[in-house]
């Protein structure tokens, strides 16, 4: 059965987006006129999600005022972090509110247009699979090796180029979120994506399109530009 939920990481302080929007959290960072997190809940609920969750923190109580409890057609519940948890915590945290079948994850500082039917697909058989994007100039990114429709390795920053990059899209099997530690701070992409991937255990998905990234300020005012074009 297909898992209908959406988890969107939320937290985050937004310390490099600071000096274009100052006050607000960064997924809700106006873009076009809208908060960006806007785009993401209507993308997903025109994938098929029934059921967001959103991980907040750094002025949570502004998310919760400004998304509310229904999405169109889904619904929207909150995992809030009193303390920082890492991208790690906070999957761990808000999985509690999951159904336990499973799960999908999204950065709520990034858009990637993708199936989260075929990233669910690609987990087959797997604990986990990732939804990569491809761009121009990796150098602000890591990029990521892939071979037969798995994750070989990922790689720390490098010079310029094209390449697939880690667009912080993720299906989580049951199985993996059971794993995760819970009550602790910790890396997703440092603690568990990166160990599961050496194992040859994380599936790729590399037919996705429209990444963007926000959370600096080159790309934010161009992400203004490409959505009101829209």
């Amino acid at each position: 059965m297909a898992v209908n939920e959406i988890l969107i990481l939320a937290g985050g302080f937004g310390t490099r987006l600071r000096s274009e929007v100052p006050d607000l959290p960064k997924p809700l960072a106006p873009v076009a006129g809208r908060p960006f997190l806007a785009y993401l809940l209507d993308r997903y609920a025109a994938a098929g999600m029934t059921r967001a969750i959103l991980a907040t923190g750094y002025l949570g109580d502004v998310v919760e005022q400004t998304i509310g409890a229904r999405w169109g057609a889904m619904d929207v519940v909150y995992s809030r972090e009193e303390t920082p948890l890492g991208t790690g915590g906070a999957i761990a945290a808000a999985a509690r509110l999951a159904s336990g079948n499973g799960l999908h994850v999204c950065n709520g500082d990034t858009y990637l247009e993708y199936s989260p039917a075929a990233l669910e697909a690609a987990a087959a058989g797997l604990p986990m699979a990732i939804a990569l994007a491809r761009v121009d100039d990796v150098s602000r990114y890591g990029t990521v090796d892939v071979a037969q429709g798995k994750v070989l390795r990922f790689h720390e920053k490098r010079p310029g180029g094209a390449g697939l990059i880690n667009a912080g899209s993720y299906f989580l099997s049951g199985a993996a979120l059971a794993a995760l530690p819970t009550g602790a701070a910790f890396s997703f992409e440092k603690d568990v994506l990166e160990p599961t991937a050496a194992n040859g255990q994380v599936g790729a998905l590399v037919d996705t399109a429209a990444f963007i990234d926000i959370g600096v300020p080159d790309d934010f005012r161009r992400a203004q530009i490409e959505f009101a074009a829209r």
